[in-house]
């Protein structure tokens, strides 16, 4: 059976080279890729969604099969559908069923049934095709399609479907593909959808049917959130964390109604956080309960050299804190590292000391520099490659490197200047350092 596109030409590009090319344009070639268990991923039309939906699959290390729970927008077929075989065809290729898995999917369902119909018209699966694609075109898929249902009986399916991934001992990632709030003002839209990313964040499936309820949030795909985060966690998910969030709003420019649109990824199935980053966070959760200054256990041989460090904290996406040291101050990355995320979590005097209640909120990255090295002129400078240091006297600011929505070198420069209170007309002195950075 084949499964042709429904939405082609319509969501995105039915040009094989045209569609490549917006893919292109919304993905991170040069994100960190991470073992994820699952994701969470909008289906809006490409414009609107696409660069959360991009962001999102740009941060996932791919496995051989993607099971794929989408909403019914349609009301076709079967409330509760799966389909076990066939092709699915987009204007980049085939994606096979895999039929091992989806077979016993079903058998372990008391839910679920065979059905064609549900899916014929359905975007919701579609849309996340293509990106998957653009990435590893040999994939399988197992689509399933949830209309509406009791919050007791998705928690059933994601139980189910993690039961069939153990037994058969599948490498998957399970994607929800669903978009926020709809049709409602910017504020109102992301305050709404700010209480649901948090439940997800939490891992907490009952709190986020809790919330959906209570505060009327019109999360088109809250049934396939709840079913993967209970399959996640069965399959030993660790923590999830906000890709990027935004809105139709940021596309067209009308916030009076807009759509809102979060990429989450679920992690596990491997040590996703590296020791260094991992250092940064046992460091801000001792410090913020306990008051006190952890040790490492253990020098990673990262951890033994001497280099200026910055320790980036955020939340829900957002930066939250974020200090660093220009060049090394103590004996070693370790120490370092604890100096700056103590500073970044409690110092930052943009914002203000890190609660105990937001912990589980944060995710941290580590920023290890190379020395700075003068520079003759901004034509030695990469925004995405090249970190800048500008001096003048003894004010200096810096500015790491491949930042969002920092994308070119004189933009560089003028924050810098911002930062160190340098004038536009002063003459400076420029520097340029690298780095590496450990999430």
């Amino acid at each position: 059976m084949i499964r042709n596109p429904a939405v082609a030409g319509q969501f995105y590009p039915a040009s094989a080279s045209e569609l490549k090319a917006m893919i292109e344009a919304m993905i991170d070639e040069k994100a960190e890729k991470e073992e994820v268990i699952g994701l969470i991923s909008p289906h809006a039309g490409y414009i609107f969604s696409g660069p959360v939906a991009g962001a999102t699959i740009s941060r996932i290390k791919f496995k051989d099969t993607f099971v794929i729970l989408g909403p019914n927008h349609t009301g076709s077929g079967k409330p509760l559908s799966i389909m076990t075989e066939g092709i699915w065809e987009t204007p980049l290729g085939e994606v096979e069923i895999d039929s091992e898995l989806a077979e016993q999917i079903l058998a372990t369902s008391s839910h679920l049934q065979e059905d064609y119909a549900a899916h014929q018209c359905e975007h919701s699966i579609e849309v996340q095709l293509p990106f998957l694609q653009y990435f590893k075109p040999d994939f399988k898929l197992v689509p399933i399609v949830l209309a509406y249902a009791s919050g007791a009986t998705c928690k059933e399916i994601g139980k189910e479907i993690a039961k069939s991934v153990k037994e058969l001992d599948k490498k998957v990632v399970i994607i929800a593909s669903s978009d926020m709030t709809h049709y409602e003002p910017q504020e109102s839209a992301q305050s709404k959808d700010n209480q649901a990313i948090e439940a997800i964040l939490d891992l907490n499936e009952d709190e986020l049917l809790k919330r959906v309820d209570e505060l009327d949030i019109s999360m088109c795909g809250y049934a396939p959130a709840v079913s993967l985060i209970v399959a996640a966690k069965e399959l030993g998910a660790t923590g999830a964390e906000l890709v990027k969030y935004q809105t139709s709003g940021d596309t067209t420019g009308d916030y009076s109604s807009v759509v809102g649109y979060a990429g989450i990824i679920i992690k596990g199935g491997g040590d996703e956080m590296h020791p260094l980053a991992r250092l940064a966070k046992k460091t801000v959760e001792t410090y913020v309960k306990e008051g006190k200054t952890p040790q490492p256990e253990e020098l990673t041989p990262e951890m033994r050299e001497r280099a200026g460090v910055f320790v980036s904290i955020h939340k829900f996406g957002e930066l939250r804190g974020c200090i660093g040291t220009f060049e090394p101050q103590k004996d070693n990355v370790a120490e370092e590292i604890i100096a700056n995320a103590i500073s970044s979590a409690t110092r930052d005097p943009r914002f203000p000391p890190i609660a105990p209640s937001e912990l589980d909120q944060l995710s941290y990255s580590v920023d290890v520099l190379t020395k700075p090295e003068p520079i003759p002129g901004k034509d030695q400078l990469d925004a995405k490659r090249y970190g800048v240091i500008v001096e003048a006297g003894a004010r200096k600011g810096l500015l790491l490197p491949d930042l969002e929505g920092i994308d070119s070198v004189d933009y560089q420069i003028n924050i810098c200047r911002q930062k160190a209170g340098i004038m536009p007309d002063e003459p400076i002195k420029l520097y340029r350092f690298e780095v590496r950075r450990y999430k």
